[in-house]
């Protein structure tokens, strides 16, 4: 008995030495896990398709295809003090002769001094990547604000400047000729003084037709007037707050009338009405 009693234990020592040794062994065998930093991509060399996946040639007379525009309707300022109300009346926006006519009209409108059309592809015509071509000639006088852009539809990483915005051409008129492409996001924006973007004077910017395109793959946007490259914003691989451009956007066509650019010179209300006039709309595909 006394022979049981003291090997009793040591059997169970063992036991739980050899439990020991293997579960030492079991975590050594285990890989440990690999940590990676975010990588910026390299560049792809990409191509566009040749022929467009989605366009307007404003081929047609009346209100802007309902199958390709929708308006954004309001008068609130709409971020930046703004002074017009957006509206979807024809006075506003409208084709013919092959030219769709975006008017701004110093007119009192559901309580705003000015009416003028904000149309939107959003639901109609959104995009991840591709080359945009919209062929446009631009309104003068102090107090115009007209853009050709692009905003998030999806709005996935939060609100502005958050999921990003890209501005294919600006134009403010006391600056005549001065026509910008920017991008902002949240690390680069005008609130922080860190945007990104470039400009160049077009002298006949408001008395011809330019082309205005921005090339967006997932390693840049880069934008071009008159097929001679602008501005070249590069993914630095760190994430949606410097890179927000990997999910879908959609098109915007607007004049907005004073606000905190338009109007930093203010408006000189007789130069009202004004437009914006666009020959087409054109959307090509990224070739992968």
């Amino acid at each position: 008995m006394l022979f049981i009693s003291i090997t009793k234990p040591l059997a169970s020592l063992a036991a739980i030495f050899a439990l020991s040794v293997c579960s030492s062994c079991s975590q050594s065998e285990t890989p440990m896990p690999i940590i990676t930093k975010p990588q910026a991509p390299t560049d792809q060399n990409w191509k566009f398709e040749s022929t467009p996946i989605w366009a307007d040639e404003f081929s047609y007379t009346g209100a802007p295809d309902p199958e390709k525009w929708g308006y954004d309707i309001g008068g609130t300022g709409w971020g930046n003090n703004e002074l017009q109300y957006y509206s979807n009346s024809p006075d506003n926006a409208s084709v013919a002769d092959g030219t769709l006519v975006i008017t701004a009209r110093k007119e009192n409108t559901n309580g705003n001094a000015y009416s003028s059309a904000r149309l939107v592809t959003k639901g109609k015509g959104d995009f991840l990547y591709g080359r945009f071509e919209i062929k446009a000639k631009l309104p003068t006088g102090r107090g115009t604000w007209p853009a050709i852009w692009m905003l998030p539809t999806d709005w996935a990483y939060g609100d502005w400047p958050k999921s990003g915005e890209i501005d294919i051409m600006e134009h403010v008129g006391y600056d005549q000729n001065k026509v910008h492409i920017t991008v902002h996001t949240e690390a680069y924006n005008h609130s922080k003084n860190t945007q990104k973007g470039n400009s160049k004077v077009i002298p006949t910017a408001s008395t011809e037709f330019h082309l205005y395109r921005v090339d967006w793959t997932p390693y840049a946007v880069r934008g071009s007037i008159d097929d001679q490259q602008v501005f070249e914003f590069i993914n630095d691989g760190k994430g949606y707050a410097s890179w927000p451009f990997n999910k879908r956007f959609h098109l915007l066509l607007n004049i907005a009338v004073g606000g905190n650019w338009g109007g930093a010179e203010g408006v000189d209300p007789n130069v009202f009405p004004q437009s914006m006039q666009i020959d087409y709309v054109r959307v090509y595909k990224m070739i992968e």
